[in-house]
């Protein structure tokens, strides 16, 4: 049964993370040595498959109903629209005569993108992390996912815009698209969430290749008054709550009516959820309804929550997203729920968990382009400005720094 307590009461759950990383030091390492012949080993060692080949090339006929392919197609047009408005272009501006500043943006030109098996699949993951690098203009992005690959996962990235689909998943995956293999292109990025195996190995490759984020078990927050409809309120939180053990829900309200309506709500929904298992475990350790004096006190609570996910659920929710400022995704007003963002909208759904929307993003276009700044002076323009930048070399005692100046004063 959920909790329903005060705010004082309430506490973030912890996630007590595996110490896996001495396994995944292994695999990385021989995976680099061995290539394409490891992460055989490895995929049959973990998904119980002897692989020929690792990448997918028949992929022509999808295994999908051509409606199902419509919708993909549907929901790739409204993410698309949404990151084409993020593209930036550089600038080049010239401050006096003789300077000339700017900064250049660039695609990052290979990206792997990791979609995990297991409980789920999700070939939502696979438009949301594949469309943006098609929109930023990357020249090649991959997709890596585990053996025995769905076709739905298949007909996405075609869609989406995939150069190649590899069938391999876990730390072996990570580390053949970070070093590259006989078959698997060495890629510059890496993004997509995985299990404990797939975290650590992007932790370890970081540097290497660059990642998006460390991602942790999904949660969603809901600001709800008086004047909404438990049944829906409950069908939300178990939405969240399905995803698996260690996911959250919340909800914060100021009528205990409501409040006391949900949770009977959840019980009656858990009846009949196929993935109950999952969601009741996730509802009963990391969930709850918070109960606040006044509705306006939730943003505050929200704030230092900082949620992947954010329902406002109330009267005015525009007006209410200004006292906002931590959050991945807000979903504004009674008729938009989170499922909403997760798949069609357009709005990305790879988003920062556990607070680090206090400090961090969700994926977007700008993940998948690097910046690049230039500088051009004529003689006259550097002898204006050659006193200030010697004296300031010099206060770092680096006279080499200095010299370089000065010696271009007399030719």
């Amino acid at each position: 049964m959920i909790k329903i307590v005060r705010a004082e009461e309430f506490r973030r759950s912890t996630v007590s993370s595996q110490d896996v990383s001495h396994a995944v030091a292994e695999i990385l390492q021989d995976v680099r040595a061995r290539g394409d012949e490891a992460v055989k080993d490895y995929e049959e060692r973990f998904d119980h498959v002897r692989l020929e080949t690792l990448e997918i090339t028949d992929t022509e006929s999808y295994g999908v109903s051509d409606e199902y392919l419509r919708m993909l197609k549907r929901a790739a047009k409204n993410i698309r629209a949404f990151h084409e408005r993020q593209l930036r272009r550089g600038f080049m501006f010239t401050p006096r005569k003789g300077v000339i500043l700017g900064q250049n943006v660039i695609p990052i030109d290979t990206v792997g993108v990791y979609v995990p098996g297991g409980t789920a699949a999700y070939p939502s993951s696979v438009l949301m992390n594949v469309i943006p690098a098609v929109v930023a203009g990357c020249r090649r992005v991959i997709v890596a996912t585990p053996p025995k690959v769905m076709p739905e996962i298949v007909a996405a990235a075609r869609v989406a815009g995939a150069a190649q689909i590899f069938q391999m998943g876990g730390a072996q995956a990570v580390a053949a698209m970070a070093f590259g293999t006989e078959s698997v292109p060495k890629v510059d990025k890496i993004t997509g969430p995985g299990n404990v195996y797939v975290a650590e190995a992007k932790k370890q490759v970081f540097g290497t290749v660059g990642i998006d984020m460390i991602a942790g078990p999904s949660e969603i927050l809901i600001i709800a008054d008086k004047d909404n409809n438990p049944v829906h309120l409950a069908a939300d939180m178990l939405a969240q709550a399905e995803h698996d053990k260690l996911a959250s829900a919340v909800l914060i309200t100021d009528s205990k009516d409501l409040a006391q309506n949900v949770a009977g709500e959840i019980e009656r929904q858990l009846q009949d959820l196929p993935r109950r298992d999952i969601a009741r475990e996730a509802i009963d350790n990391n969930s709850a309804i918070i109960l606040v004096e006044d509705i306006n006190t939730a943003a505050k609570i929200a704030d230092t929550f900082a949620p992947e996910h954010l329902e406002l659920c109330v009267a005015k929710p525009l007006e209410f997203m200004n006292r906002i400022h931590n959050a991945g995704s807000i979903f504004l007003g009674k008729n938009s729920p989170e499922a909403l963002g997760d798949y069609y909208a357009g709005a990305n759904h790879v988003l920062p968990t556990m607070g680090t929307a206090r400090f961090s993003s969700p994926l977007s276009v700008d993940d998948f382009v690097k910046k690049t700044q230039f500088i051009s002076y004529s003689h006259d323009a550097l002898m204006q400005d050659a006193g200030d930048i010697e004296a300031f070399a010099m206060s770092e005692g680096l006279d080499g720094h200095a010299r370089s100046i000065t010696v271009r004063r007399d030719s």
